[in-house]
């Protein structure tokens, strides 16, 4: 009667031994026959993982690409004087601080394996790079060096972060390993360069930088070998966040006095504009590529948005008392 193609049917039943058993499937309304089922025992805290897992199956079976309804993020609340570095659900729900302070923190990112998180923390009166371990709360200071220590970014393998340094003068790219040893510049730079994102093979990087007299996003060798400018359209792109599939990125672009979160495809060049503004900021793209988080403003408060990567689907995901900003999206669970 609704037109569907598909329909779920699930079911919970109580066990003696206080867990319950959660089964669903996935039916074909057309052709008949199921898609999909699958029957889980569980305790009543694992409920909201269950449904995530089972959400994530159903829409692996219908489209063809991975759920991220068992992701986590990562954004910064302010609250008062106090900032928060705080992991959460995808949708929102069931959020954890991991740090709180006095000083700002910036610029979280994820370890590929999801068990770290690198950030900016200002709590020794300048910007230091930390990497903190989820499940311990251990945190090690990798990049605080003479100077600025800025936007971390870790490489595909875990191994190697990308950071801005202004040790050297000026804001100039270096990698180190993931412990903070092995410290080397990727090029020298007339300009100021920041904000780098590995590309998904780990070959090269992208970054922001004014060398070309306004921000612009360009690429460049992990060896620092093959430079090249990515944007033209403008005065004013900044924030690169590539696809997972490498075939294109996200970056925050500037139309007058409006801060929008576009997409390019690096093939054809063609970019559109997925949302409005007007101070759209910090794009982070969900590991599958289909949606992206970013932050914005609506009284003076920041929040935490999502559009799909057709800029078709918007939802609000993060809207708290605190003031949110600075979103990063984690890897699939293992």
């Amino acid at each position: 009667g609704r037109g569907a193609d598909a329909v779920v049917v699930g079911s919970m039943r109580p066990r003696a031994d206080g867990r319950v058993d959660v089964a669903y499937a996935l039916v074909d309304v057309v052709r008949g026959g199921t898609l999909a089922s699958t029957h889980f025992t569980v305790a009543q805290a694992q409920f909201r993982a269950t449904a995530h897992r089972i959400a994530d199956e159903i829409y692996a079976k219908l489209t063809g690409d991975a759920g991220v309804f068992s992701t986590r993020i990562a954004y910064v609340a302010k609250q008062g004087a106090r900032y928060q570095l705080v992991v959460a659900d995808a949708d929102g729900a069931d959020p954890q601080t991991i740090v709180s302070t006095d000083e700002p923190i910036l610029s979280p990112r994820w370890s590929p394996d999801g068990n770290r998180i690198a950030y900016v923390s200002l709590e020794q009166k300048k910007p230091i790079v930390y990497v903190q371990n989820l499940a311990t709360g251990a945190r090690t200071a990798i990049a605080a060096f003479r100077g600025s220590n800025s936007a971390p970014a870790w490489s595909p393998d875990g191994r190697q972060l990308a950071v801005t340094l202004s040790r050297d003068g000026g804001s100039q790219l270096f990698l180190m390993n993931a412990d903070g040893t092995g410290v080397r510049r990727v090029m020298t730079s007339p300009g100021a360069d920041t904000e780098a994102s590995f590309t998904p093979d780990g070959k090269a990087l992208l970054f922001t930088s004014d060398r070309g007299g306004s921000p612009q996003i360009y690429r460049v060798g992990v060896d620092g070998g093959g430079v090249e400018r990515i944007t033209f359209e403008g005065s004013y792109n900044v924030s690169p966040r590539p696809l997972p599939d490498g075939k294109g990125m996200v970056y925050v672009r500037r139309d007058g006095n409006r801060y929008q979160v576009a997409i390019m495809d690096f093939a054809t060049r063609q970019t559109q504009v997925l949302t409005a503004g007007p101070l759209d900021e910090s794009p982070s793209v969900a590991p599958n590529g289909k949606m992206v988080l970013y932050a914005s403003e609506t009284g003076g408060r920041g929040i935490l948005n999502a559009v799909s990567a057709d800029g078709r689907v918007k939802q609000r995901i993060v809207a708290p008392s605190a003031d949110v900003r600075e979103p990063a999206w984690g890897p699939l669970p293992k």
